[in-house]
């Protein structure tokens, strides 16, 4: 007794387990195991739901910018141009050699390479497609991550001079293997007299590659560049100079710095730019879904509101005793937050257990859905890549963590008030 009324520390070891003994009760004893049970299920789906998501978000976001990353160039150099005497604009680039050395001076770029683009026909038989021809040297090809490491690539390489390389999407198109012709079809082609007629000429498939994004993949195709310069009538000159960096994801620092170097006649076109608009899209997609499973854990953990309630209610004569006996509002306040607590603890440690084994077990748990929906769940032509990918990231884990647990705590603070509020004698009358 003495004890008591010395006014204990908080969250005394008596505290915790008045606490623990108010969450086993049966309801015959007064206690609302069926609700806690309602309120740990339901704070654990919508934590794991959280962590899916979150998981989800970063791993598209990591796929779509690392394929973007490892199959394009972190920085495009262009020239601006001149008015050339047909009175068009003329952007192709004479000193090419010149300028690509002068952006590799540059600190943290890793590459720089001249490059020519193109669109043009492919044929096979009686198959078509139109596909984008990207003219390189073969000593920059294979420094191209996304080409050359390919997990599904086919073919050598080093015979990337004899032919051309193909993504798989052209590929399966076209019909094509290691081996075959492809025959590229051009409009520009040779100028006569007549006119300028189209230009067809046929290549072996030497390589096949896949960068893992749908839309590369199904019409690039990789060609020597000398040919490229040949082929589109592009001799002594480049469309561009592609450019490589350490760090792309801090590409800002690296633009003044090009600039500098290469002087006012070119610009630089950088990966943000090109996909910026997407980029944007995503992050307001992740933004908007944040708060809405955020509204779902809230929803969740009002359970614990209304179990608590039906609690305190129950627990109304032991609360009357309790407080006869000497304990504070703050002991009675403190047991019921830990009910509460309790609950908000199990269910989100629940939770974040099963959003990290649905992140980690992702490719296995996504192939028996597409087998049990009968396949094509995902298609990568609209989605632009080949599978639903996850990433756990320890700031998105603590992140839900901290939202499930902060909302847990709070509402668990009113039901536990209104116990330690309570009037001993109003709850002991009628008992």
């Amino acid at each position: 007794m003495s004890d008591l009324k010395a006014d204990p520390m908080p969250f005394s070891k008596f505290e915790w387990l008045i606490a623990w003994r108010y969450l086993r009760a049966r309801r015959s004893e007064g206690g609302v195991s069926t609700m806690t049970w309602i309120s740990l299920i339901g704070i654990t789906l919508a934590v794991f739901a959280l962590i899916a998501t979150l998981a989800v978000r970063s791993g598209f976001r990591a796929e779509f910018v690392g394929t973007i990353l490892g199959a394009n160039a972190h920085v495009s150099l262009y020239s601006h141009g001149e008015v050339n005497q047909a009175g068009r604009l003329d952007r192709r680039i004479s000193d090419y050699a010149a300028l690509a050395s002068a952006a590799e001076q540059v600190p943290g770029v890793v590459r720089a390479a001249p490059l020519i683009k193109a669109q043009v026909m492919a044929n096979r038989g009686d198959r078509n497609a139109g596909v984008q021809v990207y003219g390189m040297r073969a000593a920059d090809l294979v420094k191209v991550e996304g080409v050359a490491a390919g997990e599904k690539a086919e073919g050598d390489l080093s015979r990337f001079d004899e032919g051309v390389a193909i993504g798989t999407g052209v590929a399966r198109e076209l019909g094509l293997r290691v081996g075959d012709r492809i025959k590229l079809i051009s409009p520009n082609g040779v100028r006569t007299a007549m006119g300028t007629s189209p230009r067809v000429k046929s290549y072996e498939v030497v390589y096949i590659f896949s960068v893992g994004r749908y839309d590369i993949d199904s019409v690039r195709i990789y060609m020597p560049f000398d040919e490229a310069q040949n082929y589109f009538n592009r001799e002594g000159f480049a469309d561009e100079v592609e450019v490589a960096v350490e760090d792309p994801e801090a590409i800002d620092r690296y633009v003044l710095p090009l600039l500098q170097a290469t002087g006012s006649a070119y610009g630089v076109w950088t990966w943000r730019d090109a996909s910026g608009g997407f980029l944007r899209a995503l992050e307001v997609e992740d933004n908007v879904m944040f708060i809405i499973l955020s509204i779902l854990v809230l929803i969740a953990v009002m359970n614990i509101v209304s179990g608590l309630i039906m609690l305190v209610k129950n627990k109304g004569r032991d609360i009357g005793i309790l407080r006869t006996i000497g304990l504070s509002q703050g002991s009675i306040m403190r047991v019921f937050f830990l009910c509460g607590s309790f609950t908000g603890i199990i269910g989100t440690a629940c939770g974040v257990i099963l959003g990290c084994l649905f992140a980690i077990y992702i490719d296995p748990i996504f192939g028996f859905v597409n087998y049990a929906m009968g396949g094509g769940v995902w298609d990568p032509a609209i989605r632009g890549i080949y599978a639903l990918p996850a990433q756990l990231q320890i700031g998105d884990v603590l992140s839900a963590v901290g939202l499930s647990l902060g909302l847990s705590f709070v509402v668990t603070i009113f039901p536990a008030r209104r116990a330690a509020r309570m009037n001993p004698v109003e709850a002991l009358r009628y008992e």
